[in-house]
């Protein structure tokens, strides 16, 4: 709370109220042996002032490198209002709605944004979130088992053009309820699944296979032909999808239907951050996910719905899931029982303030960005493009030399280069991660590409080294 207004008078009257002579009176029932009147080692307080400026001294520290960096987390330009409405102590301090009727504006506001999801997905019902992509994927193979009645087994196809966190993820979650999670390889020209890759799984029986799109190298996959692939094969497809790239790509509620119907996607998830919500030290972020009616009992989470009172006035409670649903242990649909709401609450008015048309222009800048920026990058010698399918708004870069320190070297300059693959992927080489969105200009870019020109000289001894 920035500000506290009661004044000494103020407090005074409050405790004559209640009957309290001090506001120690109201921590009465704590043991005086566990109450301590100093703190060793923390210094005096300091003034607003002081702090404030303590704070942005430190904050400057981090300095504000230009950011090349993508795999799952990305820039983008968030208007004012979003976090000037979000920050209110309506929304900012308000509790989960487990009491309807004392908190229908936190259930309205989720209840829009799960109509968004489902418009932004084309699918039938949404959650109202869940902790990170991540583990949104995680919970969406576990779903994927329990509502695929036709598989025996529990078994999932995960390719490794996935998020290697979100797999890593998905693998320490499920690996101890006997879901086994079987690697997918793509294609090295490509960067990509094909139905190639997927022959060898033919017949076999899998719960789930799942589609990230784009992919985790920004490149976009066939989700048609792996949709019904995976339909043909009695198996679930689990969309991992970026919201913004869903203003611009089919949406994976209309995948498939090469071979006759367009049964789409049947559970979607993926990781919410880029709609409204800032980059900070690593978080917080929040999942998504939605599915199809047929199985929205198997959905973890919680779920707001529409209703009437008694006296036919419209309102909003939670529905389908009961609160002792979620504290079953092993006998619950999951152990996920809450929802990210101060993040939800940001990407609602997010996706408000933009609409379907201002998202699409992020997406299109977004992806016009990523293109100047490798263009410009594959002008320097000893830079190329790994993959030649289309893409987004990253790109995976082929180095002449080690990647890390050529990051360190662009870090010195402020800039933050990309993503060192080679530990997830060693089988590219010298593979470097980019990604651009809408907040990068031409000089960025110029920057980015003049830095890294006076990084790497050509190598005299062949080998590439700095």
């Amino acid at each position: 709370m920035p500000f506290i207004p009661h004044t000494a008078d103020d407090i005074a009257r409050m405790l004559q109220v209640i009957g309290a002579q001090s506001i120690d009176d109201l921590f009465d029932e704590i043991p005086s042996a566990l109450k301590t009147a100093a703190l060793p080692g923390v210094p005096p307080g300091l003034s607003e002032m002081e702090v404030a400026r303590l704070l942005t001294e430190r904050a400057l520290r981090d300095g504000r490198p230009l950011n090349f960096i993508g795999a799952g987390a990305y820039e983008h330009h968030i208007p004012a209002p979003v976090w000037a409405i979000a920050s209110r102590g309506e929304f900012y301090s308000a509790y989960t709605p487990y009491q309807s009727e004392a908190s229908q504006g936190t259930l309205q506001l989720i209840y829009e944004y799960q109509s968004m999801m489902c418009a932004l997905t084309a699918m039938e019902v949404s959650n109202a979130s869940l902790y990170d992509g991540a583990s949104a994927l995680a919970e969406a193979c576990l779903m994927a088992v329990r509502a695929n009645r036709g598989c025996e087994s529990r078994r999932i196809l995960l390719p490794r053009t996935v998020n290697p966190t979100y797999c890593q993820v998905a693998r320490n979650i499920t690996c101890n309820q006997q879901i086994e999670i079987e690697a997918v390889n793509f294609d090295r020209r490509e960067g990509r699944v094909t139905l190639r890759a997927l022959q060898a799984y033919e017949g076999q029986d899998f719960a789930a296979l799942v589609v990230q799109q784009p992919d985790f190298f920004g490149n976009l996959e066939e989700v048609d032909q792996l949709t019904d692939w995976a339909h043909a094969n009695k198996m679930l497809v689990i969309a991992v999808v970026n919201p913004t790239a869903l203003a611009l790509l089919k949406p994976p509620g209309e995948w498939g239907g090469l071979a006759g119907g367009t049964r789409g996607a049947d559970i979607v998830c993926g990781e919410g951050q880029p709609l409204g919500v800032s980059l900070a030290s690593g978080g917080p972020y929040f999942g998504f996910m939605a599915t199809r009616m047929p199985y929205v009992r198997q959905m973890p989470g919680r779920i707001v719905g529409g209703t009437l009172d008694i006296e036919g006035r419209p309102g909003f409670s939670l529905t389908l899931q009961a609160r002792e649903q979620h504290i079953r242990r092993s006998k619950a649909t999951s152990n996920i029982c809450t929802n990210q709401g101060l993040m939800v609450t940001a990407a609602t008015i997010y996706m408000a303030l933009l609409g379907a048309a201002g998202l699409k222009r992020v997406a299109a800048a977004s992806a016009q960005r990523t293109a100047e920026l490798v263009r410009a990058l594959c002008q320097i010698g000893g830079v190329s493009e790994v993959f030649d399918a289309p893409r987004f708004h990253e790109a995976v870069l082929k180095l002449d030399r080690p990647v890390a320190p050529v990051l360190a070297a662009l870090a010195e300059r402020g800039i933050s280069g990309g993503l060192d693959l080679c530990a997830s992927y060693p089988e590219l080489g010298h593979a470097l991660l980019v990604c651009a969105t809408e907040t990068k200009t031409d000089a960025d870019i110029d920057a980015y590409a003049r830095a890294l020109a006076d990084i790497m000289p050509p190598a005299r001894d062949g080998r590439g080294a700095i």
